[in-house]
């Protein structure tokens, strides 16, 4: 559960959650796949697609949360030791930040962990 996580280690996790996404999208920018903007600011991460609208990837340190903001709406995730799962469905982050990332983008993208 992430109510075991120390603040470093969730700190750890997070960057290397962020700096991930970051490298995946600049992979694709390289290989012509699709034209992402990326911006980071500290704990927060802006991904602008190539119809301008956003998903938005927040790092929540006092809950030892990330959130993801899509067009489809809000989703909150928790580390459950292994990975970071919707603290609703149970859905995996990356799962779900591939399926917006998506359907905002008109074309099949896969994040991985």
């Amino acid at each position: 559960m992430s109510d075991a996580l120390t603040d470093a280690e969730y700190h750890r996790l997070t960057q290397a959650l962020l700096a991930g996404i970051e490298a995946t999208v600049d992979r694709w920018l390289q290989d012509d796949v699709v034209d992402i903007d990326s911006a980071r600011t500290g704990g927060l991460l802006e991904l602008t697609l190539p119809d301008r609208s956003k998903l938005i990837v927040n790092t929540q340190p006092p809950l030892h949360e990330v959130w993801l903001a899509a067009r489809a709406g809000g989703y909150h995730y928790r580390w459950d030791g292994t990975r970071w799962v919707d603290t609703r469905d149970g859905t995996e982050f990356f799962d779900n930040l591939s399926r917006q990332a998506s359907a905002q983008a008109g074309t099949s993208l896969r994040f991985e962990p």
